[in-house]
């Protein structure tokens, strides 16, 4: 009888392996959404520098009993750029909007709003990432919906623009927006 190698029965095992764990990743209930660890938790901390020449925000901001938006931008951003009318727009509607510019230039990020037009009622500064990474974005832009009592309640990847945005995050500011206070 021929003897069997386990480096012959490994390559089929693992592939079995990784095609099952694709199959049941696929029917989960939605599988474009990214789950977010922070949903139902206090907000992270915000950075304590600010803009120079733009007004500021802070902790407090995010518990003060409003619902609050908070999105994570750059000027270098090409999907920022996009989403900025929608920004405008939202700020429009006196939805609580807050921005965190990080891994940006401040001259860069002041020159862009400056031309562009500054949707946010106040803006924190992370130039290196540190607090983008507390709060778990990876790229910008990507934006939060916070709810009364400072508790992340929604986490939208990418560029509020499109049909993306209709369908998935506007949606989430409206039950947010008409929950009970």
């Amino acid at each position: 009888m021929a003897k069997v190698s386990p480096l012959m029965i490994a390559p089929p095992v693992i592939f079995a392996a990784l095609a099952a764990l694709f199959y049941f990743g696929m029917q989960r209930e939605n599988p474009d959404d990214l789950p977010s660890t922070f949903i139902g938790r206090e907000a992270p901390p915000v950075p304590e520098a600010d803009l120079e020449g733009r007004e500021d925000f802070d902790d407090a901001t995010l518990r003060a009993g409003e619902v609050t938006v908070v999105n994570f931008w750059a000027s270098w951003c090409p999907p920022c750029r996009a989403e900025h009318p929608t920004l405008h727009k939202l700020a429009e509607e006196g939805i609580q909007l807050y921005g965190v510019n990080f891994k940006d230039e401040a001259a860069q990020a002041n020159k862009y709003l400056d031309n562009e037009g500054n949707p946010f009622l106040g803006i924190a500064f992370d130039p290196k990432g540190r607090t983008a990474i507390d709060w778990g974005v990876t790229a910008p832009p990507e934006t939060f919906i916070i709810g009364p009592d400072g508790k992340v309640l929604y986490k939208f990847i990418g560029p509020l623009v499109g049909s993306d945005y209709e369908q998935r995050f506007r949606p989430e500011l409206e039950k947010a927006l008409e929950a009970p206070r």
